[in-house]
């Protein structure tokens, strides 16, 4: 029983790494699509459009098999309306539109502005307790200093090459120049806000109605629905609507499965075990990462400054997540539950509903 309870404990730092990783490819992909003239409106529709085929009836098939979910009321309808607005239609339409202007690298960099944002927003609604006089929470805030000056030594500060430039996997057009480095910038920090707002709301949502899978499935359904809208009135030329059968056709699939259903699943699933704060915590992860995808795939030169601010980037994360589980040990000996955090979710990965 305890080595199942050890490997539960540390699933949510294992999907929320994977999450990061996936995140990486899904803009790599992103950006060769619409590299080669693919709208992002019409992406982000197709790609949900088919997240959405694939979630209600996957959902519908669990909770047939499984204990029923609580029941909808108008209240819920309305804000799972709005976390499509937020986590969907919003993040996005902008974050696509600002990779499609500037490159997944600044995407990546710009990502990093999630956990302030997030933190910030989480002690104003109390959901994260902040004591400047625990040991515990000094340690999480250097931690999330320290993970954002390394991303910033990735993105600011070059150095000389180390080894060999690896053969590129998608055409050099996708590291073209970027046409509007600060526009591309403005969407994606638009994109970000929107996404610490909604992990917020989530937090919430899933704290009332302990049913993720729902959540996502509706989520997905009122986010196509917007972004079909928005789509419509955007993109008047009808070629732009003709999917053709290569990079534009991997990159919908990938990012209707990958981006819009494993992806919000898991991160609603570590939200309900681990709290708001520590999904946040995990985007500046993505600048090292995006470095060494973009050795392997892109072809990009490795360099000092990626290896230095990834080093640094991994020091801040320990000292994160190290905090993290000393309040959550404290929590556990003082009352043996939490309130909006982790320690008050047990259930596993596809228990959906959870019994007061």
């Amino acid at each position: 029983m305890r080595s199942s309870s050890s490997v539960w404990s540390v699933l949510p730092f294992v999907g929320m790494v994977a999450v990061e990783c996936l995140d990486v490819g899904l803009t790599t992909l992103s950006k060769a699509a619409m590299s080669r003239g693919m709208s992002h409106f019409v992406f982000v529709l197709y790609s949900n459009t088919l997240a959405t085929l694939v979630l209600f009836p996957s959902s519908l098939l669990l909770f047939h098999r499984t204990k029923r979910p609580p029941p909808l009321s108008l209240s819920l309808l309305c804000r799972f309306f709005i976390l499509g607005l937020l986590g969907i239609t919003l993040m996005q339409n902008c974050v696509f539109t600002g990779i499609s202007y500037s490159s997944p690298t600044l995407g990546s960099a710009l990502s990093n502005l999630i956990p302030a944002f997030t933190f910030i927003m989480s002690i104003v609604f109390r959901i994260e307790k902040l004591d400047l006089r625990s040991f515990s929470s000094q340690v999480k805030i250097m931690g999330t200093i320290v993970s954002i000056i390394g991303a910033l030594i990735v993105t600011l500060y070059k150095g000389p090459p180390i080894g060999r430039t690896m053969e590129t996997l998608f055409p050099s057009e996708v590291q073209s120049s970027p046409p509007n480095w600060i526009l591309g910038g403005l969407f994606i920090t638009i994109a970000c806000l929107s996404f610490s707002i909604w992990i917020i709301l989530q937090a919430a949502t899933v704290k009332e109605y302990p049913a993720e899978l729902i959540i996502v499935s509706f989520n997905s359904f009122f986010g196509t629905i917007q972004c079909a809208v928005i789509s419509l009135i955007a993109e008047r030329n009808q070629n732009v609507w003709r999917l053709r059968p290569d990079v534009e056709l991997i990159s919908i699939i990938y990012s209707a499965l990958i981006g819009s259903v494993i992806t919000p699943g898991v991160v609603t699933w570590c939200i309900h075990k681990k709290g708001p704060v520590f999904v946040a915590m995990f985007k500046p992860l993505s600048i090292a990462i995006a470095a060494i995808m973009g050795v392997i795939f892109l072809g990009d030169t490795l360099r000092v400054g990626s290896v230095i601010g990834a080093i640094v980037i991994a020091v801040g994360f320990y000292g994160v997540i190290w905090g993290q589980l000393k309040e959550e040990k404290q929590e556990v000996e003082d009352n043996g539950f939490g309130g909006l955090r982790s320690s008050a979710y047990t259930s596993p990965l596809l228990q959906n509903y959870r019994e007061e």
